[in-house]
């Protein structure tokens, strides 16, 4: 039985890690390529999806759905750019069946989060632990019959309204502010990405 379950954990593996990239940017992040590849270079564990942080501007829905985000940086932002982005979104975006008229947008940060298939429990304790001590502080271990799931996340949000009914509800003033935050949370992050991907031999 023991390796009749290794055997089926190797081929999740493979068949997970051939698969064809289905995030909306349709790529790895390069802030976390490096850690993923050390995960993956382990018989004991594989990725299963990964973010290294990233800021957004998106219609504030309840249900996911196609064309919530309207803008993506997974770099650090500007000002500028951010201003430029919003004041484009303040009104409806052209021919769009499914939002023609979005009464709200909204910007979010989130941190780093990494999901890792894990070969039994043991694994995923020791590679938990290594991330809780590397700040991946809300992090936690799901297991069922067959499968043992990590889930890594860092801890660093933000999230409000920033468009309603076309109108921008912050100043200039409390953009620079979101700007300065926003990338410092970015910042630590990566440092955190890079602080577990050190201690993965």
């Amino acid at each position: 039985m023991k390796k009749q379950a290794e055997n089926q954990f190797s081929q999740r593996k493979k068949d997970i890690l051939s698969k064809f990239d289905k995030s909306s940017k349709g790529s790895w992040d390069k802030g976390i390529l490096e850690l993923c590849k050390k995960i993956n270079s382990s018989d004991d564990y594989y990725t299963t999806s990964s973010c290294s942080g990233r800021a957004v501007l998106m219609l504030d829905e309840e249900k996911k759905q196609k064309g919530l985000f309207l803008k993506i940086y997974h770099d650090v932002i500007s000002f500028e750019d951010l201003k430029k982005d919003l004041e484009s979104h303040k009104i409806s975006p052209p021919n769009d069946p499914v939002h023609p008229h979005p009464k709200q947008i909204k910007f979010k940060m989130e941190p780093c989060i990494l999901h890792v298939a894990c070969r039994d429990l043991n694994c995923a304790q020791k590679l938990f632990d290594k991330a809780k001590l590397a700040g991946w502080k809300k992090s936690g271990i799901i297991s069922t019959k067959n499968h043992v799931m990590l889930e890594l996340n860092s801890t660093e949000r933000l999230e409000f309204p920033i468009i309603y009914r076309r109108e921008i509800l912050v100043d200039d003033k409390f953009l620079k502010i979101v700007v300065e935050d926003v990338n410092k949370k970015l910042e630590k992050s990566w440092k955190k990405i890079k602080r577990l991907e050190r201690t993965i031999k």
